[in-house]
């Protein structure tokens, strides 16, 4: 068989079949996705497949974590022999890279992170003694995964490491600092590894720029910038923790962020208070439309029915408000809980 398989937050694969669905018949791919709730992965079938991928870039995609092109689905997997079909489903194949071994991020795939860990350690020499992977791991390859998600049943895929999730299971491994103000600090450190690249990264974020953080207390998101040397702005009538204002970088506003306006242009903006959807990004597109800032980085939280319909709107309602040609890429991060994360930049 053929197909995408993309891996997501438990809970919310209804939101990514309909995603890939829907953007796979704006591309003229015919196929059909199969999933269960709470599986934590989203297979959708097609004979085109490595086509689809194109269509489909994955910082693009706003509930896949990670995409993977599957080149065979195994059932009924021996445990006493697992290595032997693989090696057979991979014949004819390319030299890999590297290899990873994953599962899904589910109450029924974590079990599994045991089983991927020591399989991963018994598959590495097989592929390379079959000549199906390099000595040390080389990124201009493409990469080889395993996703189990039994015992006895996995996938088979390959991924192009410019055009996936650089981390497995797509969930990068970041460590909240004692220092930090709150956990949101991790949804902005996030976003910025995951929406921009490197090289946008050392282009967008610099010393010296300046932002607003709106809806800024306790101060995880400012505080975040700040480490960035970036001047901030932050609204908030609720209280910062001293030493994020200690920094010297930050200059604390007491007033509504929502109905708040800079004086005069800013870099960035950045947003993650809790108001309804469509209202953010009404006033998301505000900002842009009358100038205020040239980048910004803000949350979505979606409702609990329909959320692939009101991701879709909201999203749709913010570029035609903008009033001006964005790149806009959204995700839903490793971080985040009921809601995206969405970046907005005149980049190209």
């Amino acid at each position: 068989m053929s197909g995408l398989l993309c891996l997501c937050r438990q809970g919310f694969e209804p939101e990514l079949a309909g995603e890939l669905s829907e953007r796979a018949a704006y591309a003229g791919i015919a196929g059909y996705a199969r999933t269960q709730r709470n599986d934590g992965y989203v297979l959708f079938a097609t004979d085109e497949g490595a086509a689809l991928s194109k269509a489909l870039p994955w910082r693009s995609l706003i509930f896949a974590r990670q995409k993977l092109v599957v080149l065979a689905e195994l059932r009924e997997l021996d445990p006493s022999d697992r290595i032997t079909p693989i090696i057979a489903a991979l014949q004819g194949q390319q030299r890999f890279g590297d290899m990873w071994v994953e599962h899904p991020d589910s109450d029924e795939g974590k079990p599994l992170a045991g089983l991927a860990r020591a399989f991963g350690n018994a598959l590495r020499p097989a592929l390379r003694k079959a000549g199906l992977l390099t000595d040390k791991a080389n990124t201009a390859l493409p990469r080889v995964h395993v996703v189990f998600v039994d015992g006895r049943h996995a996938f088979v895929c390959v991924s192009d490491t410019r055009d996936s999730a650089p981390w497995a299971l797509g969930i990068p491994r970041l460590k909240l600092l004692p220092d930090a103000p709150s956990r949101s600090a991790l949804k902005l450190d996030e976003a910025l590894l995951t929406l921009l690249t490197p090289e946008e990264r050392e282009q967008l974020v610099k010393p010296g720029m300046r932002a607003a953080d709106l809806g800024a207390a306790p101060g995880g998101w400012t505080w975040v910038l700040t480490r960035q040397h970036v001047k901030v702005i932050s609204v908030d009538n609720g209280p910062l923790r001293e030493h994020v204002l200690e920094t010297g970088l930050v200059e604390h506003l007491r007033a509504d962020g929502f109905h708040w306006q800079p004086e005069t242009p800013l870099d960035w903006m950045v947003c993650d208070m809790v108001e309804q959807p469509r209202r953010v990004a009404e006033r998301m597109a505000t900002w842009f439309r009358e100038g205020w800032c040239k980048h910004a980085i803000f949350n979505l939280k979606l409702p609990m029915k329909k959320r692939w319909d009101e991701t879709r709107l909201c999203l749709d309602l913010f570029q035609e408000q903008a009033g001006k040609p964005l790149v806009v890429r959204a995700k839903q991060l490793y971080h985040d809980r009921e809601e995206i994360t969405v970046l907005a930049s005149p980049l190209r």
